[in-house]
């Protein structure tokens, strides 16, 4: 258990001055943990004593043992994969890095079961639906690709989605019509970016409400995020796995669409509409018939009295 979740464990009996000390470590997490135990508890404004007391009610053995927990946790917050390819190098095995990777993976996906309650996806599913105003996403490098893919789900659901792709100057300047109304979505994984997390702060600043999809570690958004959702990532691999994350995001879509009221299905039909009419996929085309393969979006062109001499001579 990650030691902010020791923190906020409701079954605590603590003290005052323990209180003080357990919302310092919470409100600057996790620097304020980082200095020494003298030092803790000067800024807490409690005595020495009181710092060991409480580290050995939350189940330490001391002040030491609670720094080096929160250490390791830091580190492995911020683990490159050219620093995991050392740690996760294969000692000799035989065994198939192919079947390793996918049974870690698979490992994965059941911990991403028991990482956020169900409730908690039925809480995103209505900020996203009831949101007066816009639905905004952003994601970092590698996971902006995942906020793309519910954009796309959203978009049908709902008007009012944008994603935001790649965060540029530009970018940023998109938070002057954001307000209390909207709903920024952000995937954020461990070696957190900085523009998504000044993005983030930004919005958070005009009372945007914020859902959060990041991992066990917790992106230092999740201190503004009104909702969260947690995914596993470590994986047979020097690179972590956004498949949970994926699986995770279409869950939240899966919530969404048991709930659709008669005002999105209509949507829905209408897309579909438009896209039947233009014939977008190979399903079929403006008169509803089944098509081939088309090398060109849009309509197809009724052929002309040239073309038919040219098909008759054919």
């Amino acid at each position: 258990m990650a030691i902010r979740d020791v923190l906020m464990r409701g079954d605590l009996a603590l003290t005052p001055s323990e209180e003080k000390i357990v919302r310092l470590l919470l409100t600057d997490y996790p620097t304020s943990g980082l200095g020494t135990a003298s030092s803790l508890a000067r800024r807490a404004g409690v005595s020495d004593p009181t710092v060991v007391r409480l580290v050995v009610k939350l189940g330490y053995e001391g002040f030491p043992d609670f720094q080096a927990k929160l250490l390791a946790e830091v580190e492995a917050r911020l683990h490159s994969p050219l620093l995991m390819m050392e740690t996760k190098r294969q000692s000799g095995s035989s065994d198939s890095a192919v079947l390793a990777y996918l049974d870690s993976v698979t490992a994965a996906l059941q911990k991403a079961t028991a990482a956020t309650p169900v409730q908690t996806y039925e809480r995103a599913a209505r900020l996203l639906m009831e949101a007066k105003g816009e639905i905004v996403l952003v994601g970092g490098r590698f996971s902006r690709h995942i906020a793309g893919m519910l954009a796309g789900y959203l978009a049908q659901f709902r008007s009012g989605v944008r994603d935001l792709g790649v965060l540029s100057p530009q970018t940023f300047d998109t938070l002057a019509d954001l307000g209390r109304r909207d709903v920024l979505v952000v995937f954020d994984y461990r070696r957190y970016q900085l523009d998504v997390m000044a993005y983030a702060s930004q919005a958070a600043a005009l009372d945007v409400r914020i859902l959060l999809f990041t991992d066990q570690w917790l992106s230092p958004i999740s201190d503004l995020a009104e909702v969260t959702i947690v995914s596993p990532l470590e994986v047979a691999s020097p690179y972590d796995t956004l498949a949970p994350a994926i699986a995770q995001m279409e869950a939240l879509t899966a919530q969404i669409v048991s709930t659709l009221g008669d005002d999105a299905r209509a949507r829905i039909e209408r897309i579909e509409k438009v896209r039947h009419a233009n014939a977008v996929t190979l399903d079929s085309d403006a008169e509803g018939q089944t098509v081939g393969p088309r090398k060109t979006a849009g309509p197809r062109k009724t052929p002309g009295p040239k073309a038919a001499k040219q098909d008759d001579k054919a």
